[in-house]
């Protein structure tokens, strides 16, 4: 989620794979527990009250900032923004437990194999509210009752084969100069009929008040928003089902949800599209926002085979990922990626040491784009997430080369002024909600600017230090440099009076003016 001194001295002394795998092995931080153990705080403090959604975004911000297994919360964030589920849709945010348990899900099985993940997305109940097939029914013809097919689509199109037919480039095969489509509206009504008749866990499953309102005479089990869907043979499709090239034979004796759901998952998870078309989001969300045909391929083969025959070793993926050539190449005019603001703002905080006065991390919704980050985790206004990894912005340079930059869906006028504010506030009064500690009256997140003050009578050297901690990925420009040090350097450090408010002010500048550079903001 962002570099730290410390963290930089490891990949030293580890070397890049080493560094990798020993983050691959660490045991995930939960966000349930921490979920829920703010839930017991909040309910100690203030009875009657609970924990909620902005609990779900304060595990967000401990674990991207202070967790010891970054690169799972890091894989967590790439996964969250492909398998979508938002608290801004109100059938998922009235149940802040249970996306702390997704988050946790996709920790977990985000660095197993990606057709347990495929399933474990398609059975969470959380993805069953957002994307409606959780009580998804079959046919009724009297009733001209048809399955809802918005799990069905989606799983398609975004969770897995997308839209047209690749190559193991990336790149869209042609056939006759045009591109094939992976599926048609009959693929999508035949895969339908799969997830028909899944709904809540429930100690009588097979009860029909169990399927309608996951209880039965008042019981219900309590973890049910976060445990597999189960299903329910009286409401599951027991007709031919035909999609992508396989059939599911109609089931004349025994219902059987489950033998369905395999062979469709199997289907999805096998299709040749899988590699290509997830691997480069993952690239996307990782490293580069225009992976070259290579990258893609070379990725989409591990992807295939992680060297022992396995197909979808997600592990094996992300060490291709990061471990690529193309990674670690020399920056170029096409590569590397902007930083969504999510992500700035973890790695200043990261970079810079903060530290939460509650250990709550009280950062809260930060969804406005004038005075905030214009980005909250787990508020995606759509289940397309907050930007499209084809956006090519228009009417610039990036687009007249015909290069994507997805981030840039949400960068504008409005949200470019909006992060310059909320930063220069943040650097100078740190973070989130106030707190109210030993008389002290301040943000709950708070950056010790200790050894930053004790340069600020050299401007250089203070910028120097910035830099170091906010950009190490590549040296900062001479240009950029020069301008910093001088603005910092105009501001006078009296010889009596003030001098503490003026040394701390050229903390501030050199601080703002790096978050709010280019070279920050761009991923390189």
């Amino acid at each position: 989620m962002g570099p730290t001194e410390s963290d930089i001295d490891r990949v030293v002394s580890l070397g890049y794979r080493g560094w990798v795998d020993e983050q691959l092995a660490r045991p995930a931080t939960s966000h349930r527990s921490f979920w829920e153990t703010r839930d017991a705080a909040i309910r100690t403090a203030t009875p009657g009250s609970t924990a909620g959604a902005d609990q779900v975004i304060e595990s967000f911000w401990k674990q991207a900032v202070t967790g010891e297994d970054q690169l799972r919360q890091r894989m967590v964030w790439a996964l969250a923004q492909i398998f979508v589920i938002s608290m801004a849709d109100d059938a998922v945010g009235q149940n802040p437990r249970a996306v702390a348990a997704w988050l946790d899900m996709l920790g977990e099985k985000g660095l197993g194999n990606y057709r347990d993940l495929l399933e474990s997305v398609s059975l969470h109940p959380m993805m069953g509210v957002y994307l409606t097939h959780l009580r998804n029914q079959k046919a009724d013809a009297r009733s001209g009752r048809v399955p809802d097919e918005n799990y069905a689509r989606e799983v398609m199109q975004l969770f897995t084969i997308g839209l047209v037919e690749l190559n193991e480039d990336g790149s869209a095969r042609l056939v006759g100069g045009s591109p094939v489509d992976t599926y048609g509206s009959a693929d999508i009504s035949g895969i339908a009929r799969v997830f028909t008749g899944w709904s809540w866990t429930c100690p009588d499953g097979p009860d029909n008040n169990c399927f309608s309102q996951g209880s039965v005479g008042g019981v219900s089990d309590p973890d049910r928003t976060f445990k597999p869907m189960i299903g329910y043979a009286q409401y599951h499709s027991p007709e031919v089902k035909t999609f992508l090239g396989t059939t599911i034979p109609a089931q004349t004796g025994r219902i059987d949800p489950e033998a369905s759901l395999r062979v469709a998952l199997d289907t999805l998870a096998n299709h040749p599209n899988v590699g290509p078309f997830i691997g480069r989001q993952l690239i996307q969300r990782l490293v580069t926002s225009n992976p070259s045909p290579a990258y893609v391929r070379d990725v989409a083969r591990v992807w295939a085979n992680n060297g022992s025959g396995v197909r979808g070793d997600l592990k094996a993926v992300v060490r291709a990922i990061l471990l690529h050539p193309e990674a670690r190449a020399a920056a170029t005019d096409s590569s590397g990626k902007l930083r969504e603001p999510v992500l700035r703002m973890a790695a200043m905080l990261r970079a810079l040491d903060a530290r939460s006065d509650t250990g709550w991390w009280r950062v809260g919704n930060t969804d406005n784009p004038g005075t905030s980050l214009g980005q909250t985790p787990m508020r995606s206004p759509s289940v397309f997430n907050y930007y499209r990894p084809g956006y090519v912005a228009p009417g610039t340079a990036s687009a007249a080369r015909g290069l994507a930059a997805p981030e840039l869906q949400i960068a504008h006028e409005t949200s470019a002024a909006g992060y310059v504010n909320f930063m220069r506030d943040a650097v100078s009064q740190g973070v989130g909600a106030s707190n109210t500690i030993a008389g002290v009256t301040r943000r709950d997140i708070q950056i010790d600017w200790t050894a930053e003050l004790a340069l600020a009578t050299d401007a250089a050297a203070l910028v120097d230090r910035v830099f170091g901690n906010l950009l190490p990925h590549a040296p900062p420009s001479a240009a950029l440099r020069s301008e910093i040090v001088a603005a910092v350097g105009a501001i006078v450090v009296p010889t009596t009076g003030s001098t503490a408010t003026a040394l701390r002010n050229r903390v501030y500048a050199a601080v703002l003016l790096t978050l709010v550079s280019p070279e920050f903001q761009v991923q390189r």
